[in-house]
């Protein structure tokens, strides 16, 4: 039995890497536990074993078999009652079987299952075939120990192992944990002690030899003590063995298991053990006994500082080694042991306790029964390797080595629970499941260091089973089961990979990349991979090993005529000279290529792009890049680029600095100075210039500032001009006007009479020297040399301000007089000194007394530069010293303050130009620190604390540090506190941890503050898991450590959800607000929780291993959340008002939609208004009771009635408040005394009316009880019901299926009903001869089924010419719609008549579906001329013409596919639900009228109380020889055997059935007494005239009773059957009501008619509601287009229609929709419905054709489109189904506009689709039979048919009068006699 779960941390979690490398392909939910499995790798299935069940899947999981295996009665306290005369005195009960061994054995053919049950018992199954047994077990001769094998209980283990000698007998290893007396799985008390079950041994091998049914499971050497292996009794309880794993690796067999310790001893831990065995024979032949060659030795797996993992978990071995998954306290561990060693360990063992007789290493077990002493003996021999390997009988055993083999982990993570390792090109693979449903794949190398990992989720919250298999034919593939999954994974997502280089930078070790079709795969799919050229390892070579190519020449100048390149491709790929390569540079740009191959690298020439096929240069960009690509076949196997460059774009993309940037770009560009261009090298020009320091650039870097508004000139030197004086120049400062240059000497020009403007306070000006006519061409200027222009009276607001500009080369003095910043040369005098600074405010005014403030001072004057104010700030006397960096000259002084000595006070001065004062006092202060609360919290931070002191708030800087560095965040203070943040710890302090408050980062303040981190909180457990969509439910958190949570909230995990807030209840419990669902999709969905803690939150795709503690707050996938429909709430009678008296108690009745949300009582608040109403009870949680006792008033006369779940609010209903009329008050006062006994009168009559209001209210409280009771009598009857037809559909799965008739007789059946003048002649039955495994054969036939045409020889030819002529004829269109049309005329060719001509010329023209479809066309566009000048709706609503019924049977053929590929298992299995619901109560025999039914007509309406009982039948038929059988004690003879020969013949057609009359029923009331059970016989009772019909009760047969039944010798005729017998004389269940018996009758049965039978009615809903599921199934397979078979013939037909209504005018949509319905549904499908067998061989009663009836009128109002006025007085069969009827229409509609949606069909299309149709069932009929029905209706109306013939000119001219004349004279003299002789 898989462990639950652990619990999931709050604030911690398994730390994986996301999911790569691993891709989960197929998967299967079983509803169980699962237990085991075993993979079939030849036979490619999968067997999955769970609690109860077995299943059979297929390699990709798709289920084939199911076969159920519990639970069975069973008591731990019994032999398995296979044995023989055994006898229990302890009562045995039903026992789930949870599997414990699944093995297969292919060669024996065998699928091994051991299961808990019966002392675990085993069987032996055939693979493929899971139902049969392949070997009958167990014998009669069988014994205890046989049966005995696993263990048998569900927390047992047991391990299981098949092992075959040389001479191919097979031996099963089984080690099974003891559970009998003494264990902790012994299910009594110590008070009784049974000994029965000491025996089983928990070790031992058996034989397994399916040849010898009889040993099988028998200990396989005499005695059998020496091949088993038992702990004595006495050390049961010291020595318990878990089982974890049995495997083979060579001769030898291995159990891994661990030993537990007694239960007492807590401190001792379980050990790991290995248990080797010797399973080749003795040198002798004979088989080695078990405990010669036992030994065990202990497996130790010791992480770092002594960390030991102790439990083993899961084994898996490989060749050589096994590795281990071992538990430890908080992680689980990996370790690896090789076996050669554990060999090596062994026998220096053996020879150290028999050579050298070192005891302390070695000891024989004492602990087992088989053990041959309790130590070591010398015997002075030299042991052989046989002997040290294997033991030897003369040596003592079993052996225990002491000293453990250690091993240090490879792998180490929580909850790790199996392994599974595969050796994969040199690395390791190692698979481990967790408990959480991850699947891990750890890449090792051959050092076993970890090279990468991935991880999937397999089944989120379910543990992953300790085993896991590859695939034995594919081992890419790994099996996985968890707790209800089984996984099919496919072990590396190779295609993931897109480059190479991302291939084989993965590591992953069973990916590589396929050189030649350049992807990453496996190397089995990849083609030709078996050579390592075309497929590239990463174990072999890595990324260098990529494919990979250079480009010669690498770069190409656009002017260049390039014509071709070379490609130099590197790298694991093959010799591509015989291939298929190309040069392939994009936009479908080939060019073939030539490869040339030399020792040691591949060359590939390829012609260049034209010219005119470059690509376009990006903007701002001299050059374009070009991908090349090599490719093999259309395969791009490597790709680089190359570069196209334009030197002249270079100059315009650097036009400022065009000469430096054209010599110093990758490109080889040169700079022609003649043209002042950049040129290609391979260009000519006179003079050009080779290196950037020869380029004639501008060498001026900086000019003065100037002045807005000036004129000045500027100077600019420039180098490397030579001859400039003829170089035409302007100077450019980036306006739009240029100025000029006047060279002044060869290197050096002027800019004269340069005038610049600004508004702003300064702004820079390019200066640049642009080449004279020619815009846009510069001298470089390679510093980006810019002039500074400045206006002084821009943004200078006091003296200081502007005296400081002068720093900066500002010509500004300030006048005082404007009180303005101005030019210098403006001002006639100038002021050198600026006034005194003001100080506006200094901040903080506070601060502590060791300094270290940052006071800021701002102001006006406050300095022109800092030296101004440097060392003359101060407080007092404590210099402030000023922050150069954060100086602003005049307006704002930042300065770090002194330590002062002493608390003070005084003004901040800056001693500047006289000096200046604050207004406000700066203080200094010492703050204290007392306390900080709380002063614990969690490890992963988020706590909230509050420090509390005095002065806390001074100063401009606070820290609070915990451990000296970590910070308290989100800190706000005030003056007697600071609250921050507590941040996380990394690990767990064994000590509290220090807090630390810094003011201005020195020294801490009460260094004695500490703080206690302590574990993180854990969740254990929610209830409830599901809420409605409104949300708001309680959800109750139980777990440990809550007192650490200060605020909590819950979301669910998807984007934009609302958080809710939840409340800490204690230290164990959290209750929270569900969320609301967002959207609707939601609905019915399991959405995953997040739990944000403390304002700490992070989910698991962000998990990471290195994340800090305080980062892990996410709670996992184990919390899940259901959204469910928000509750639906009404009245008893859906008011919308009710009415209710002021100053009564008031008592609400409320019903509620059925839903699974599972409320609880205190989860529902009722208000009337604001008054709550309090909840009485609530029935079956449909029927909510509340009441207000006390007086209910209110100012508002009208009240809401609102109920609240949650945050769902519904308002249901509105409470009227009724007073008394204050008019009556008013005549009460004024009214005489006369009028005083009215007033009594009326209060009287107010008061009766009230009890009577009362009274009403109670009756209304049981009627609602009652129609619960029929609501759960409803639900019941689903459920059996259901349960029923799950048998039935496993009984169609496992027989021959639905039994549908073939095509020929559903023709038959469907074209000649009862009305057909053939029907007489449709049924042959031969004698019936009853086969024991066939039942009857009974072979319907029909004349037109018949093989030939039975005509005397004497006529046949004249009449075999005649029909073929008459054939001839009907293939003319002419003359077969004249000879239809001349037929209809007349008077006496019925309805009937018209109907069978339609059969049969469907059966004469089936062959020519295609011909028949035309025809019917033209007949219907005559129809629908005749019908559209009358009332066009009534067009084809009955069958009143031929064309009609070839409608019927054109529909018929064509929807057959459809009616058995898709309708056919919907209807069946709902006409077997009918017939089972109607079986579940009584039915009267002789009137058919039931207890359960949909049509009120066929109602019982009297309450028989009828008993079920199951009957042990025995009949020799039907292929079974007994069962038991349920039947109900009110049912006759004859109805019982109804049942058992259903029960018996189910998996037979009807028509092979034998009939009731056929058989006689016996029962056997003793074992000396039988009785020939008679629905009439001399013990039949009379009553009021009449004799009843025996039942079962009559004849006293019990429940569980013995009958036989068995064919008669001849029939019984006498009485007939039974629903034929008078009613005058014979009744069966209640007598027919008759008033001339009605005085005769007892005053019981009197009183019995008064009883109303409409309340019987109810029985209508109750199996309305139970086959509700089934009829909508029915009716959405109907009307459900498949995707995959569309509906052609009705798209076809329906486009017809539509194509005649429009040319005919006819746009009303309803008769559109009428035409469709009177074609299709009511023409097709209703017939279908009410005459199921036409399409099932099965018998259709007189009760299912009624209920057949209600149906089909059901699916007729749903496509019909009128409104139904339906009242009290409409018939049940339409009410019953009234609320549906809409739902329905919906379906209908949107069938038929799905249907017109349709791509239309063209008249080819559907001829072909005929064609197919046809060409299934072809040649199936007589069509000579048919031929000579027609001719009888062409003989009849010779006269009419030949003057119809002439009267057409078309068939006039074609003489076809004289044909059918022809015909007639053939025909004529024959036809009769022919037809009596035959």
């Amino acid at each position: 039995m898989a462990s639950p779960a652990p619990p999931l941390l709050l604030l911690s979690a398994l730390l994986v890497l996301p999911a790569l490398g691993l891709e989960m392909i197929n998967r299967f939910y079983s509803p169980q536990l699962t237990n085991n499995f075993a993979v079939d790798g030849a036979g490619g299935r999968v067997y999955l074993a769970s609690v109860n069940r077995l299943y059979q899947l297929q390699g990709d999981l798709r289920p084939e078999l199911e076969e159920i295996t519990g639970p069975v009665p069973d008591s731990p306290l019994c032999h398995a009652p296979q044995i023989p005369e055994t006898s229990c005195e302890f009562p045995r009960t039903l026992t789930p079987n949870y599997n414990k061994i699944l093995e297969l054995d292919l060669e024996q053919g065998f699928l091994l299952v051991c299961g808990s049950v019966y002392q675990g018992l085993c069987e032996l199954r055939v693979p493929g075939n899971i139902s049969q047994l392949a070997v009958p077990f167990p014998p009669r001769s069988v014994v205890p120990s046989m049966l005995n094998i696993a263990a048998n209980h569900p927390n047992a283990s047991t391990v299981g192992l098949l092992i075959r000698n040389p001479w191919g007998d097979t031996r099963l290893l089984v080690g099974a944990t003891y559970t009998g007396f003494g264990s902790q799985f012994f299910p009594w008390n110590q008070s009784i002690v049974d000994h029965r079950f000491e025996n089983s041994p928990e070790i031992s091998i058996r034989a397994l030899n399916a040849r010898s049914p009889a040993q099988l499971f028998t200990f396989d050497i005499s005695p059998s003590d020496d091949n088993i292996f038992k702990v004595k009794q006495s050390s049961k309880s010291r020595h318990r063995l878990v089982f974890v794993r049995a495997f083979q690796q060579g001769p030898f067999g291995y159990l891994a298991m661990n030993v537990e310790p007694a239960p007492a001893g807590k401190e001792s831990r379980p050990s790991s053990v290995l248990a080797r065995i010797c399973l080749k024979p003795e040198p002798r032949g004979e088989p080695r006994k078990l405990t010669e060659s036992y030994i065990q030795l202990g497996l130790r797996c010791e992480g770092p500082r002594a960390t030991l993992f102790g439990r083993v978990l899961s084994v898996f071995a490989e060749p050589g080694r096994i590795f281990g998954v071992f538990e430890g306290k908080k992680e689980a561990a990996v370790c690896v042991f090789g076996l050669r060693q554990v060999g090596e360990e062994i026998r220096g063992a053996r020879r150290r306790c028999f050579e050298s007789q070192d005891q302390g290493d070695v000891s024989v077990l004492d602990s087992v029964v088989q053990g041959s002493g309790p130590s070591c003996e010398r015997r002075n021999i030299k042991l052989q390797d046989e002997q040290l390997d294997c033991g030897a009988a003369h040596l003592q055993n079993p052996l225990a080595i002491n000293r453990p083999l250690s091993a240090t982990p490879i792998f180490q993570a929580p909850g790790l629970t199996s392994v599974a390792v595969s050796s994969v090109n040199g690395y390791t693979v190692a698979f481990l499941g967790t408990a959480s449903g991850q699947l891990l794949k750890i890449n090792l190398n051959a050092s076993l260091a970890i090279v990468s990992r991935q991880s999937i989720t397999i089944a989120r919250g379910q543990p992953v089973h300790h085993i896991m298999h590859f695939d034995p034919v594919d081992p890419t593939y790994l099996y996985v089961m968890t707790s209800y999954q089984m996984t099919r994974v496919k072990v590396a997502e190779c295609d993931k990979f897109k480059t190479c280089t991302d291939c084989m930078e993965a590591a992953d070790v069973y990916c590589g990349w396929c050189t030649m079709e350049a992807r990453c795969s496996l190397q089995q799919e990849c083609q030709g991979s078996e050579d390592s050229m075309f497929w590239t390892n990463p174990s072999t070579g890595g990324v260098k090993q990529c494919p990979s190519m250079t480009i010669i020449p690498g770069q190409i100048d656009i002017a260049s005529d390039t014509k071709s390149i070379i490609l130099n491709v590197t790298g694991n790929l093959p010799n591509l000279i015989q291939m298929n390569v190309s040069c392939d540079y994009g936009n479908d740009e080939l060019m073939p290529a030539i490869v040339v191959y030399d020792a040691t690298q591949q060359w590939v020439s390829c012609s260049f792009l034209p010219s005119d096929k470059f690509p376009e240069f990006p903007s701002n960009q001299d050059y374009v890049t070009v991908d090349v690509a090599v490719t093999v076949g259309g395969v791009q196997i490597t790709q680089n680029s190359l570069v196209i460059y334009d030197c002249k774009r270079t100059q315009a993309v650097h036009p400022k600095t065009p000469c430096t940037s054209c010599l110093t770009s990758p490109w080889p560009c040169t700079w022609c100075s003649t043209d002042h261009t950049c040129l290609s090298k391979t260009s000519k020009c006179d003079t050009l210039v080779k290196n950037d320091d020869e380029c004639p650039v501008i060498t001026t870097s900086r000019l003065p500032p100037t002045p807005t508004g000036a004129a000045k000139d500027f100077t600019l030197t420039l180098s490397n001009v030579n001859n400039s004086q003829e170089l035409d120049l302007e100077c450019d400062f980036g306006t739009e006007r240029t100025f000029s240059a006047r060279w002044i000497n060869s290197s050096a020009v002027l800019c004269s009479d340069v005038t610049l403007h600004t508004t702003e306070r300064s702004q820079d000006f390019p200066v640049n020297l642009q080449l004279g006519g020619h815009y846009g061409q510069f001298i470089d200027n390679p510093a980006t040399l810019s002039v500074e222009v400045y206006n002084c009276a821009s943004g200078t607001s006091d003296c200081s301000r502007c005296h400081g500009r002068r720093d900066l080369g500002h010509f500004c003095t300030w006048s005082e007089s404007s009180a303005s910043c101005r030019l210098n040369s403006e001002l006639q005098t100038v002021l050198e000194a600026c006034p005194a600074p003001e100080i506006r405010k200094i901040e903080p005014v506070s601060g502590p007394l060791l300094g270290g403030t940052l006071l800021t001072i701002q102001g006006r004057d406050l300095g022109s530069r800092f030296s101004d104010i440097d060392g003359k700030v101060n407080i007092g006397e404590i210099p402030c010293s000023p922050i150069p960096e954060r100086y602003v000259v005049s307006e704002e002084i930042v300065c770090v303050t002194s330590m002062s000595t002493k608390v003070f006070s005084d003004l901040v001065t800056v001693n500047v130009n006289g000096g200046g004062q604050s207004k406000e006092k700066y203080t200094f202060m010492m703050p204290e620190v007392y306390s900080i609360t709380p002063n614990f919290g969690a490890e992963a931070g988020g706590t909230k604390v509050t420090i509390s002191g005095k002065k806390l708030d001074i100063g401009k800087e606070i820290r609070v540090l915990f451990n000296e560095t970590l910070e308290c965040r989100d800190l706000v203070r005030t003056e007697s506190s600071i609250q921050c943040t507590v941040p996380a710890m990394g690990s767990l302090p064994d000590s509290n941890v220090q807090v630390c408050v810094q003011f201005e980062r020195t020294s801490c303040i009460n260094s004695e503050l500490s703080f206690q981190y302590h574990e993180n909180p854990v969740i254990t457990s929610m209830d409830p898991r599901i809420s409605p969509m409104s949300g708001g439910r309680i959800i109750t958190l139980i777990g440990e450590r809550f007192e650490l949570i200060q605020e909590m909230t819950m979301k669910i995990r998807i984007p934009k959800a609302v958080q809710t807030n939840c409340t800490v209840l204690s230290s164990t419990m959290i209750t929270c607000p569900s969320p609301p669902a967002p959207n609707s999709t939601l609905e019915n969905r399991n959405v995953s929780l997040d739990f944000i803690v403390n304002g700490v939150y992070l989910s698991d795709e962000e998990l990471d291993q290195d994340l800090a503690a305080e980062e892990t707050v996410y709670v996992g996938s184990k919390f899940s959340l259901e959204y469910q429909p928000n509750p639906m709430f009404f009245t008893a009678k859906k008011e919308k008002l009710i009415k209710h008296h002021v100053g009564e108690p008031l008592t609400l009745v409320i019903h509620k939609e059925p839903d699974n949300l599972g409320l609880r009582v205190d989860e529902y608040q009722v208000k009337v208004g604001q008054i709550p109403c309090e909840l009485n009870f609530i029935f079956n949680d449909k029927v909510i009771h509340c009441s207000i006792n006390e007086s209910l008033s209110s100012s508002e006369r009208y009240l809401p009635v609102t109920i609240q779940v949650g945050k769902f609010n519904q308002t249901i209903t509105t409470l009227h408040l009724a007073g008394i009329d204050t008019s009556i008050i008013i005549s009460i006062v004024i009214c005489s005394i006369l009028l005083l006994l009215s007033v009594v009168a009326l209060f009287v009559f107010c008061t009766k009316s009230r009890r009577a209001e009362r009274y009403w209210q109670k009756t209304l409280v049981q009627m609602e009880e009652m129609e619960s009771q029929i609501r759960e009598e409803i639900r019941k009857g689903f459920a059996e019901l259901q349960t029923d037809m799950t048998d039935l559909t496993k009984e169609l799965n496992r027989s021959q299926g639905i039994p549908f008739l073939e095509y020929k007789y559903f023709v038959t059946r469907t074209f000649f009903p009862k009305s057909s003048s053939l029907y007489e002649e449709r049924y042959i039955l031969p004698t019936q001869n009853f086969n024991s495994q066939l039942g009857f054969h009974v072979q319907e036939t029909h004349p037109l089924l018949s093989g030939e045409w039975r005509v005397p020889e004497n006529c046949r030819s004249n009449m075999e010419e005649g029909i073929s002529l008459l054939s001839t004829l009907l293939n003319n269109r002419h003359f077969l719609i004249t000879f239809i049309h001349a037929m209809e005329l007349q008077k006496d060719f019925a309805v009937r008549d018209r109907c069978n001509l339609a059969s049969l010329l469907t059966i004469a023209l089936h062959g020519k579906l295609e011909y028949y479809t035309s025809i019917m066309k033209d007949l219907l566009v005559d129809l629908i001329d005749s019908s559209a000048s009358k009332n066009p709706k009534l067009m084809l609503r009955r069958t009143e013409s031929v064309v009609e019924k070839m409608l019927t049977n054109w529909m018929s053929i064509c929807m057959y596919s459809c009616l058995r590929e898709t309708v056919g298992e919907p209807f069946f299995l709902l006409l077997c639900a009918i017939k089972q619901q109607i079986n579940k109560g009584s039915i009267d025999a002789i009137t058919g009228k039931a207890r359960y039914t949909l049509n009120e007509e066929w109602l019982l309406r009297e309450n028989i109380e009828a008993k079920p009982m199951n009957l042990n039948v025995s009949f020799q038929g039907c292929g079974m020889d007994s069962l038991s059988v349920r039947v109900l004690d009110t049912d006759s003879v004859s109805q019982a055997k109804e049942k058992i020969l259903e029960a018996f013949c189910k998996n037979l057609p009807f028509s092979q059935w034998p009939r009731v009359e056929d058989v006689d029923l016996e029962w056997f009331p003793s074992s000396s007494k039988s009785l020939i059970l008679r629905d009439l016989d001399d013990t039949s009772l009379m009553e009021d005239g009449r004799k009843k019909l025996n039942t079962l009760n009559h004849y006293k047969v019990c429940d569980g009773a013995s009958l036989a039944m068995s064919l008669k010798d001849k029939r019984d005729n006498t009485l007939g059957r039974v629903k034929d017998l008078d009613t005058d004389k014979y009744f069966h269940l209640v007598p027919p009501t008759d008033d001339l018996f009605e005085n005769k009758r007892s005053y019981r049965q009197s009183h019995r008619k008064k009883v109303l039978p409409e309340i019987y009615l109810t029985r209508l809903l109750s199996t309305k509601g139970t086959l509700q599921k089934f009829l909508d199934d029915l009716f959405k397979a109907i009307l459900t287009i498949r995707e995959d078979r569309p509906p052609l013939a009705i798209k076809y037909f329906f486009d017809f229609l539509e194509e005649q209504a429009e040319k005919r005018g006819i746009t009303d949509p309803d008769t559109l929709h009428i035409w469709k319905t009177n074609s299709l549904p009511l023409r097709f499908w209703v017939n279908i419905l009410k005459n199921p067998e036409f399409v099932f061989d099965m018998e259709k009663s007189d009760h299912m054709d009624a209920c057949l009836s209600v149906i089909a009128q059901a699916f007729i109002d749903a496509c019909s489109i009128s409104d139904m006025q339906l009242g009290k007085d409409s018939p049940t069969n339409k009410l019953l189904y009234a609320k549906e009827i809409p739902e329905y229409r919906k379906i209908v509609q949107r069938y038929y506009r799905q249907i017109k949606e349709m791509n239309p069909l063209s008249d080819q299309e559907m001829n072909a689709h005929l064609a197919e149709e046809l060409r299934k069932y072809r040649n199936k009929f007589n069509t000579n039979v048919a031929m000579a029905e027609i001719y009888k209706y062409a003989k009849k109306y010779r006269t009419q048919i030949v003057t119809a013939l002439e009267a057409n000119p078309t068939t006039k001219w074609g003489q076809l009068q004289h044909k059918f004349e022809q015909v007639i004279l053939l025909m004529e003299d024959d036809i009769y006699t022919s037809s009596s002789e035959a």
